[in-house]
């Protein structure tokens, strides 16, 4: 077996599930206090990043992003946790979950804050598109996840059609 046939064996969604901590500052907030929408979008495609790149074992950029909705306020000296993993992979591309959590450590209290599906496209260093392994489901939220992935990935291929004969 070669290296290339070793990175195509499929393999569980948790060797892909990663966690991200970031602290708000000051400079991630608004005059408010209160943590800027684009600081968390911009954590949450990095905490994407993270287990697409750990599933693929290759460079992987976005192609996509889901909606967001901001559920709770997030403030300065909070605790930012964003947990991600693979959610299903179609040749090229993967969907991941991410889901943002914020803790206040002093009370010990935390609340879900914003969840993203994103699409990510494994590719080499001249930007050409790879193939990726496929993912394992193997909880039952996990084999939810997976099919619904399905069901999203051709919600945005119906979309993208639209858009594309209205052009």
């Amino acid at each position: 077996m070669t290296q290339n046939d070793d990175l195509l064996l499929a393999r569980p969604v948790r060797d892909s599930q990663s966690e991200m901590n970031e602290i708000v500052l000051p400079n991630d907030a608004n005059p408010l206090g209160a943590l800027l929408g684009g600081r968390l979008m911009h954590w949450i495609d990095l905490a994407g990043a993270l287990a697409a790149h750990r599933h693929s074992r290759s460079y992987a950029v976005t192609a996509s992003v889901d909606h967001m909705d901001f559920l709770v306020p997030v403030h300065v000296g909070d605790l930012v946790i964003l947990r991600s993993s693979v959610n299903r992979v179609f040749r090229t591309s993967m969907e991941v979950g991410v889901k943002a959590w914020v803790e206040n450590y002093i009370v010990e209290h935390s609340e879900h804050v914003s969840s993203a599906y994103l699409t990510f496209v494994a590719v080499d260093k001249e930007g050409r598109h790879l193939p990726v392994a496929p993912v394992i489901p193997e909880s039952d939220e996990q084999k939810r996840r997976y099919e619904d992935a399905g069901v999203r990935r051709e919600i945005r291929r119906a979309h993208s059609e639209r858009r594309r004969s209205r052009a």
